[in-house]
């Protein structure tokens, strides 16, 4: 454990300051500035002996918390990564993108604020990269048995990882002109720049995984063919079909779907030459959904030199503290002020949105919103409370609803389930043996960490379909997410 008495010495949590607003959004670096390593040590210190160390439950990787906390404040941060390498491929991704379930099951939240894990873990593989010790980790020999790995986010990269290391040779296909599926595109630099990326992926091409971007299977190489040429294949291609907004006006130009907002702008800023680009500069913004998706279009707009921006929201406004219907450890709805709220826009909840109104030209010049009430349980606009929002760009990010579904089902005759996700078994094996499903296309829209550990989960389930034995961990089972169980 780390200090006995550290969450009696320090009570209140302390994270390094953001960059001032003015600043950042004139640039695309990271929001958060250095952090002090005496501050990280004093708030590892305050993770307790609390005998059931319920952060595990939290996080589906089942991370060890408790030990690399405690690795950190004792000042040794070699073992530290090894520890959290033990459970985690990809840190450096999920302590700057993860909203971090485990600090919500921290014992110590229950009267005091949590522990600090995600800025711990976050500062572990930060000064790892930085000393050199995240090496690549090739395998002692390689099995023979070949396996295509279909997308290359963050399950599609972890199965590739485990797999690789295991000694099978792995190829991963994306169809995107560079790898890192919506770690490249989808995630803007101010919440993580491309850097870390970059340095993951230089490990594992090291370390024997091959890439093959700009490679989209189903249309330049069919399912039947991979699955043909390979041993076993993974499917991780996430869930990106937006959930649309089928209202009067939909198809007036200046209206978008989030992604597509976010990968010009995402490439712009890799440098790229992105022709009638879609941007916010000098325009009335209005994002459509309240989740991250609209947290990162919000923070684009800011810094692309919008002259407002309102988000949109159809729910009730969260409380600010835990409600009494989400106890503790349960992960809680609350109002967050994330980076790109700070930084400008308004907010509106129970907003219901009637109808696009555009202009002479086709183009979007207002919405036409109403305050929402609820009707035999469903949201309808409440008559009587309509009123115009001015918009030159409107920012649809309601969610996915699942994968792309055309060339799995007729090359491929995957089944999909009412909720229109992949149909797969315990192992994570789809209708076809030897074809594997991992991450959102199984699951559904989800955190970064689930498609972490559900990559990690299938590339075991991989090697024992290939070898009839496994020494992978694997954490989670589908069945466990399906009655909303995590990992022991």
């Amino acid at each position: 454990m780390a200090d006995p008495k550290g969450f009696l010495k320090v009570t209140e949590r302390e994270l390094p300051p953001r960059r001032p607003v003015p600043v950042r959004i004139l640039d695309w670096k990271e929001v958060y500035e250095p952090g002090d390593s005496a501050v990280l040590r004093r708030q590892a210190g305050r993770c307790m002996d609390c005998g059931v160390p319920f952060c595990h439950k939290g996080c589906p990787l089942g991370n060890l918390i408790p030990e690399w906390n405690d690795l950190t404040w004792r000042g040794q941060p070699r073992s530290a990564i090894e520890r959290l390498h033990a459970t985690n491929n990809f840190p450096e991704f999920t302590g700057r993108l993860c909203p971090a379930p485990c600090e919500s099951a921290c014992v110590l939240g229950i009267n005091q604020p949590a522990v600090t894990i995600k800025q711990v873990e976050v500062s572990i593989i930060d000064e790892a990269f930085a000393r050199g010790w995240v090496e690549p980790e090739p395998p002692a020999r390689l099995t023979g048995k070949t396996v295509a790995v279909v997308g290359s986010g963050p399950a599609g990269l972890a199965a590739a990882q485990q797999l690789t290391r295991a000694g099978h040779t792995v190829a991963v296909f994306e169809r995107d002109d560079r790898i890192g599926g919506l770690l490249r595109y989808g995630i803007p630099d101010f919440k993580m720049e491309k850097r870390h990326l970059e340095s993951r992926l230089r490990q594992m091409q090291d370390e024997g995984t091959r890439f093959r971007a700009g490679v989209e299977i189903g249309k330049d190489i069919t399912w039947d063919q991979l699955r043909a040429r390979y041993d076993a294949v993974v499917v991780a291609t996430g869930a990106t079909v937006p959930r649309d907004l089928p209202i009067p006006g939909r198809d007036l130009a200046g209206v978008h779907f989030a992604m597509e907002y976010l990968v010009e702008s995402n490439k712009a800023v890799a440098g790229d030459q992105v022709p009638n680009q879609i941007s916010a500069q000098g325009k009335h913004v209005i994002v459509i959904g309240g989740g991250d998706t609209g947290a990162d279009c919000i923070g684009t707009a800011h810094r692309q030199g919008a002259l407002s921006v309102t988000n949109l929201a159809i729910g009730v406004q969260p409380p600010t503290a835990r409600p009494d219907h989400q106890p503790w450890p349960m992960t809680p709805t609350i109002f967050e002020v994330t980076s790109a709220h700070e930084e400008g826009g308004e907010r509106a909840y129970l907003a219901s949105t009637v109808e696009f109104l555009g202009n002479d030209v086709g183009e979007v010049r207002a919405l036409r919103v109403a305050e929402t009430e609820f009707v035999d349980g469903r949201r309808v606009p409440k008559s009587g409370t309509e009123r115009e929002i001015p918009a030159d760009l409107v920012l649809i990010a309601m969610g996915f609803t699942g994968p792309e579904r055309t060339a799995l089902e007729t090359q491929l005759q995957a089944q999909f389930t009412p909720r229109g996700i992949l149909t797969r078994d315990d192992e994570y094996q789809a209708t076809h043996p030897g074809v594997f499903v991992a991450g959102d296309a199984g699951r559904g829209q989800s955190l970064i960490v689930w498609a972490i550990a559900e990559g990690r989960a299938a590339a075991a389930s991989v090697d024992r379909h290939l070898m009839g034995s496994t020494e992978l961990p694997a954490f989670v089972r589908p069945t466990d997410i399906a009655i909303g169980l995590q990992p022991a």
